[in-house]
C-alpha cells in the first residue's frame, strides 16, 4: 500500500457547523424552515445540489438554483468559523507521512472550496492531489476521480487505501479497486459503512495506524 485517499468533511474535518450554519442562514433569509445538525448529517456528502434540495421544503423546489446561488455566497464567507481537523487527525496525518504513505483528498464538495480549505486548515502536510466536485466529472461514488488521483500519484488503484465516513465513500474505493476503511467519527452510523461493504471500521484516526 502507497497512498491514502481521504474524504474532506466528516473524515478530516468536522465542518457541519459551519455548512449547517450556511444553509439556515439562507432558509431563515427566504422564511423557510431550518433544521437540526442531526438533520444536515444525513443531508450532507452528495454535493451541493441534493444539500440544498433537501434543505428546502417541497412547496419551494422551484427556488433551487437560487438558493443554491446564495448558499455558495453564504458558505464562502463563513466556511472557516468552526470547522477544524477532528481530534486525532494530525497525529494521523504526521504518523502517515513519516512512514512514506502519499496523501490525497476527494470530496463531493465544490472543487475551489475544497482546495481551499485544504490549503488554510491542512497546510501542514503535502497532499499530493486535493479534487472536490467539478464540471464534466461525476461525483462520487463513481471512481473516475479517485482513479484520475491514483493516477496523478502514480501508483495503482489496489495500491491506495480510501477512507470516508459515508456509504458513499465505500462504494468509490469498491468501485475503483482500493481497499476501504469507513470512520465512525463522521456523519453517518458504523451500520451504513458495515452495509456498505468497509474492508475496515475504526473508531479513532489511531485506528487507522493501527491497521498498518
Amino acid at each position: 500500500m502507497k497512498a491514502f485517499i481521504f474524504d474532506l468533511d466528516g473524515t478530516l474535518l468536522d465542518s457541519l457547523t459551519d455548512i449547517a450554519g450556511a444553509v439556515n442562514d439562507v432558509l431563515r433569509h427566504y422564511g423557510y424552515p431550518q433544521h437540526g445538525m442531526s438533520d444536515y448529517q444525513n443531508m450532507v456528502g452528495q454535493g451541493v445540489e441534493h444539500l440544498v434540495r433537501a434543505a428546502l421544503p417541497v412547496f419551494a423546489q422551484d427556488k433551487l438554483d437560487e438558493v443554491m446561488t446564495a448558499y455558495r455566497e453564504r458558505y464562502r464567507e463563513r466556511m472557516w468559523l468552526h470547522t477544524q481537523p477532528y481530534p486525532g487527525i494530525s497525529a494521523l496525518l504526521d504518523g502517515l507521512s513519516a512512514r512514506g504513505f502519499q496523501l490525497a483528498v476527494l470530496s463531493n464538495k465544490r472543487d475551489d472550496f475544497t482546495v481551499a480549505l485544504v490549503r488554510q486548515v491542512l497546510a501542514r502536510w503535502a497532499f499530493g492531489d486535493v479534487r472536490g466536485e467539478r464540471l464534466g466529472v461525476p461525483r462520487k461514488p463513481d471512481p473516475t476521480a479517485a482513479l484520475e488521483i491514483a493516477s496523478r500519484l502514480g501508483v495503482a488503484a489496489g495500491e491506495c487505501f480510501f477512507v470516508g465516513d459515508t456509504a458513499i465513500d465505500m462504494r468509490t474505493a469498491a468501485a475503483a479497486g482500493m481497499k476501504s476503511i469507513g470512520v465512525t467519527w463522521g456523519f453517518r452510523p458504523e451500520k451504513e459503512l458495515r452495509d456498505s461493504g468497509a474492508l475496515h471500521v475504526v473508531h479513532t484516526p489511531e485506528q487507522v495506524l493501527a491497521l498498518l
